[in-house]
């Protein structure tokens, strides 16, 4: 069987079965997402993330071998009960975890579903491990959901556990291969809301090609109890979502730059 895509450095490779049918890890898919991108949404979560986000509201994801292994084929079929809807009412979006510690899994995935069932394709990432990636790797994905988490270096690793400067690399390239975008950020009372950390970022996402909309998603505390559940200290327990006030005033900010929100 001839694949579509190559592992690379310390992106994990998709397991191989004696048939050559490939696999990996998946966390849990959602039929009906209507927030991961255009339109309503078949969402595949993906295990594996090499990033510990302070609020992160899906910490059992972060181990890749805690997923159910299953087969490109398994997955395949299963959105293609659905393509025939998704086709007009939205498509195939690979979140996570971080999918590109499986990129020779997903990928694979992508060109399937792209070529064979036809479908809007999109990646939520972070984009930490895309410089392993060649860029015809991004060919089979129409938009990509870039996550990114702070401007400021040393809050971004403090927020995250890594360093910020692979994903400004990840969206200037994105950028130059004129890539539609969704910039995603979280906005985190007194960790991501400071107005010159807002207006540093809004003035690097205005130097974008691409980019359609920015995303202002308010901080909560639903993935709380799963962060109790893996015996895990939710450093963010008395942190309350931000009030409209200051959404709007975040809000405000890239809008000012003539970037569409929302």
């Amino acid at each position: 069987m001839q694949h579509h895509v190559k592992p690379h450095g310390v992106i994990a490779p998709a397991s191989v079965d004696e048939s050559g049918k490939l696999s990996g890890f998946i966390h849990s898919f959602d039929t009906g997402g209507a927030v991961d991108g255009p339109g309503m949404r078949f969402v595949l979560f993906v295990s594996g993330c090499q990033f510990q986000c302070l609020y992160c509201h899906n910490p059992d994801t972060w181990k890749m071998h805690n997923g159910k292994m299953t087969h490109v084929d398994d997955i395949v079929a299963e959105i293609a009960k659905y393509a025939h809807f998704l086709r007009f009412a939205g498509g195939l979006t690979i979140s996570g975890g971080e999918p590109l510690m499986q990129a020779y899994f997903i990928g694979e995935i992508f060109y399937r579903v792209k070529h064979e069932l036809k479908l809007h394709t999109a990646l939520d990432t972070q984009g930490f491990l895309a410089e392993h990636l060649e860029d015809d790797w991004f060919e089979n994905v129409d938009l990509v959901l870039l996550d990114i988490k702070h401007i400021d270096l040393e809050k971004y690793e403090a927020l995250t556990s890594k360093p910020l400067q692979p994903t400004l690399d990840f969206a200037r390239r994105l950028s130059a291969m004129k890539k539609p975008m969704w910039i995603r950020y979280v906005l985190v009372p007194g960790y991501t809301d400071d107005f010159n950390d807002v207006e540093k970022l809004a003035d690097f996402i205005a130097t974008l090609h691409g980019v359609e909309r920015v995303e202002v998603l308010p901080f909560h505390k639903m993935g709380e109890h799963k962060w109790d559940d893996l015996g895990l200290n939710f450093h963010l327990k008395d942190v309350s979502p931000p009030s409209p006030e200051l959404l709007n005033r975040v809000i405000g900010q890239f809008q000012k730059r003539g970037l569409f929100t929302c």
